[in-house]
């Protein structure tokens, strides 16, 4: 799915808390966001491996909230908000497409490592892919939450608005930037292709 679906995520998450404790929604709505596209900084090292832990994330989860429960200050708050905005989009991604360059084809069936069995989980297609229509849908429907809690708020309402002003974008021009990253990493020479995640390479360039 796209990162800024999983912002959107986080955004929800954000809107849910801040029901409940008003007096902390800057600080919830910053660390849910950031945690949950915190996974995707791997993209380029082991992507949906090394960031993203569909089962251990939610143990340290239900420890933060019951720290939190004990000790419900932003600051605590704001960590279990993240760290649950880093769980959700670990599991997330297994209900989206494979993992690779062209995920429409369904051609891989990795789509998150399982840490904890050490496996791959196979990809859902839920989601068929992260910039599909469907995908577009979904990042819709999870900024309702944030407009209606966070939305009296300019800057936040502005956010979310260019966040799926984003999102439309990335959805027209998806399969293009495919095509064009194939032909990049085509151009590079033998020594950097080493260094090139795998699924922009040809299987005659791996």
């Amino acid at each position: 799915m796209m990162a800024t679906t999983h912002a959107l995520v986080g955004a929800a998450i954000a809107a849910a808390a801040a029901v409940v404790l008003p007096e902390t929604a800057p600080a919830v709505l910053a660390a849910a966001v950031a945690g949950s596209v915190f996974p995707d900084l791997d993209i380029y090292a082991g992507h949906r491996r090394t960031l993203h832990y569909p089962a251990y994330y939610w143990a340290a989860v239900t420890v933060a909230l019951v720290v939190a429960a004990t000790s419900p200050i932003p600051v605590v708050i704001a960590a279990a908000l993240f760290l649950l905005g880093a769980a959700v989009h670990s599991v997330m991604d297994a209900f989206g497409g494979g993992l690779e360059l062209r995920p429409w084809e369904g051609n891989s069936e990795r789509a998150v490592y399982d840490h904890l069995n050490g496996r791959w989980l196979p990809p859902r297609r839920w989601v068929p892919y992260d910039g599909a229509p469907e995908d577009l849908l979904l990042a819709g429907v999870l900024s309702v939450p944030a407009f209606v809690v966070f939305g009296g708020d300019p800057s936040v309402r502005t956010g979310l608005l260019g966040i799926l002003a984003i999102s439309v974008v990335w959805v027209a021009l998806r399969r293009r930037v495919a095509a064009v990253s194939e032909r990049l990493a085509a151009s590079l020479p033998a020594s950097v292709r080493p260094f090139v995640p795998e699924r922009f390479l040809t299987a005659d360039e791996r």
